[in-house]
């Protein structure tokens, strides 16, 4: 530790700090521009100016200033008042009087900076310059004159989204940010653009000029479309969620938020169920409450048991799923599965099916082998969790890859094929790769959905547990067995044990011809509903009129997440909570509240009449409920390798299209149009 003198006050800071960070530690407050916590330090802004006693230079940039030992640092001293209202003298000789019609109005660092530290006046009267507006896709919106050159948004996009499309170019003050193709920015992160720039030049294109920031009611949440549980903030006006903001959260996102999580909002809007459908001589006719359900109950009354099925859908709440399987159970089947794609997976201990070195641990690993999955476009943020490692060290970090390689990870990998059978490879020592996993003191693997949905998974899964016990990836300190979910609801689902068991039906049984009289679908708008029997009764519970809607033969109008309260448990297994921001449209309700109704209706009696009794049975009924956060005992046990062969078929992605792969997304307009621009670039590409 190092001992310093900020203002009179002393305080101790580790090593290799720098004076920005040691300040800050003694509550002194220190503008910045170029500066972010999470980018490399550029110090090309000047705002963070200090004041250094006894230096030969004793104003310094205070981010790229290391701290020495009983040094006195001195922050609001007349010369340092002085070089601030320069530097923003400077920033605004070219900066437009945008103010009043500046989507960064009300929460620009440079407004509250040059309030705050700023000259009343200005003594320059030549003109402004003028800078061309940069096209960076469907979702970022530039107004390069604003630009201030403080290369935030390049920092970005070369370190940690990956993709180095935006540069500086000319000098002095013909200095432009640009991209450097004239084509949209090709990054699953690019959004994160926006919150990094200091002022208005990036601003978020699909919802330009509709509110100002102080007009926007905030409430936590979590996103759900994907499994990493990304931490937001939901803001809405009136009725409408308006913007969704990342939430910092170092265990989970740090401060990053993925394009499809941030820029699906419009979705949620679009081809919304806001009352009751029933079907009646072959076509959906609006209902009400009463009669739906009433309905829903003759038809399960009159439904044998065994023949009534239950699937839950990948934006699912735990609370939702619990009460379902509670009402399903009472009514005497075990049909239920919220597995829509089929997955396999060892649910006799939660680390088999769980990220078990938690998101931090990606920052501990010495190595990584990935096996069936496609982080980029399964877990972007996760991704960019990665490609910091990929940086961190002073050499690289192995990183090997089996599967369907779609494009650049945006760190380097070791493509080994998308054969499965190479894992038998590793397995025997057969492989140069061999030598780095053995080495390695911490190893990490991950497995993907792309492994696990095939017909010999439980092969494949064998086979990677048995590889991370011989190469040392579980141990008493450390366990570097990861399954990557790419669905929000579905560790929720397992840990709840939404899943059949003995001989009761899955997906795939349920779906096939005369197996089931009736389907109760939550949500569930990913499984191809074509070779089910014409005369098994659909019930759908959801928010959206996709592709299960269609085919329902009642239509119960749920909430999305942003309409309700609900617990999510994401990949490694961590469970968090989000809150209501608005009220569900027209008539829907609460997807736990509708199974409540009906099970009122049919006089079966569930434990909990609100969501707090619902929580408190659901935590009494499986105890890894009654906290919130990560489980830190997660254990995977010794499982035999499997003598049987893993199939020579290859791996394959199990995204077609990742601006579109949920209900909310697919009735984005936003994202629709970022789905012809990626296919855009990759025709481009592919002509190239």
């Amino acid at each position: 530790m190092v001992k310093v003198i900020v203002d009179g006050i002393p305080v101790d800071v580790p090593n290799g700090s720098s004076v920005l960070q040691a300040c800050e530690k003694a509550g002194k407050e220190i503008p910045r521009f170029c500066y972010h916590e999470k980018l490399s330090v550029a110090g090309n802004c000047r705002m963070c100016m200090v004041e250094v006693v006894g230096s030969r230079k004793p104003l310094v940039s205070s981010c790229t200033q290391p701290v020495m030992n009983g040094i006195e640092i001195r922050t609001d001293s007349e010369m340092v008042r002085a070089a601030r209202r320069s530097t923003i003298e400077l920033l605004l000789i070219n900066h437009p009087l945008d103010c009043p019609i500046c989507d960064q109005g009300g929460e620009c660092d440079l407004q509250d900076q040059t309030l705050g530290y700023g000259r009343d006046c200005s003594r320059f009267r030549d003109k402004k310059r003028a800078v061309t507006d940069k096209y960076l896709g469907p979702l970022v919106r530039t107004v390069m004159t604003r630009c201030i050159q403080c290369t935030r948004c390049v920092r970005f996009m070369n370190e940690i989204a990956g993709t180095a499309e935006l540069g500086g170019i000319y000098r002095g003050t013909n200095l432009e940010i640009t991209p450097y193709l004239e084509q949209a920015i090709y990054s699953e992160l690019s959004g994160n653009l926006i919150d990094v720039c200091p002022v208005g030049a990036l601003t978020a294109k699909p919802t330009a000029f509709r509110f100002r920031s102080w007009e926007l009611k905030n409430t936590d949440s979590i996103d759900v479309v994907d499994a990493l549980g990304t931490n937001i903030t939901l803001q809405v006006r009136g009725s409408e969620v308006l913007r969704i903001l990342p939430r910092r959260n170092d265990d989970v996102n740090e401060f990053w938020l993925s394009d499809k999580g941030r820029f699906s909002l419009d979705g949620l809007k679009r081809r919304r169920l806001d009352r009751p459908w029933i079907r009646q001589n072959g076509k959906l006719v609006e209902s009400n409450w009463d009669d739906a359900l009433q309905f829903v109950v003759d038809k399960l009354k009159s439904s044998k048991k065994e023949r009534i099925g239950a699937i839950a859908g990948n934006l699912c709440d735990v609370e939702s799923m619990f009460a379902l399987k509670n009402l399903i159970n009472k009514l005497g089947s075990d049909n239920l599965d919220c597995r829509q794609d089929s997955a396999y997976y060892d649910t006799s201990y939660r680390g088999h099916y769980v990220f078990n070195s938690t998101l931090n641990g990606i920052d501990e690993a010495d190595a990584l082998l990935i096996i069936g999955s496609f982080p980029r476009q399964e877990s972007p943020v996760l991704n960019a969790r990665i490609r910091k490692r990929w940086l961190s060290l002073t050499e690289q970090f192995p990183i090997a890859f089996i599967g369907e390689f779609l494009d650049n990870l945006t760190y380097k990998v070791d493509n080994l094929g998308d054969d499965p059978t190479l894992i038998h490879d590793l397995l025997q020592n057969k492989l140069l790769f061999n030598e780095t996993l053995n080495n390695a003191k911490k190893p990490m693997i991950i497995l993907g959905h792309g492994a696990l949905i095939r017909n010999d998974a439980k092969i494949i899964f064998e086979k990677t547990l048995a590889l991370a016990q011989k190469i040392g990836a579980i141990s008493d300190d450390w366990n570097g067995f990861n399954i990557l979910h790419h669905a929000a609801s579905r560790v929720g689902g397992l840990d709840i044990e939404f899943y059949p068991k003995n001989k009761s039906l899955d997906t795939i049984s349920m779906l096939e011809k005369g197996n089931i009289d009736l389907l109760w679908l939550l949500d569930a708008d990913e499984i191809d509903l074509t070779q089910l029997s014409a005369d098994c009764f659909v019930i759908y519970q959801g928010h959206h009129g996709d592709r299960s809607a269609e085919r329902a033969d009642i239509i119960l109008p749920g909430a999305t997440y942003t309409e309700k309260s609900g617990t999510y448990v994401n990949t490694e297994g961590r469970i968090q909570r989000s809150f209501r921001a608005v009220f569900p449209p027209g008539d829907a309700k609460e997807d736990w509240q509708i199974i409540s109704l009906i099970a009122q209706s049919m006089n079966i009696e569930l434990p909990y009449t609100n969501i707090y009794e619902l929580r408190g049975c659901l935590a009494k009924t499986y105890p890894v409920f009654k906290s919130m956060g990560v489980d830190k005992n997660k254990m995977c046990s010794s499982i035999k390798n499997s003598e049987k062969n893993i199939k020579k078929q290859p791996l394959r992605s199990i995204i077609s299209d990742y601006f579109l792969t949920n209900s909310i997304s697919r009735a984005s307009l936003t994202m629709q149009e970022c789905s012809k621009a990626r296919h855009a670039n990759l025709t481009t590409k592919a002509a190239e």
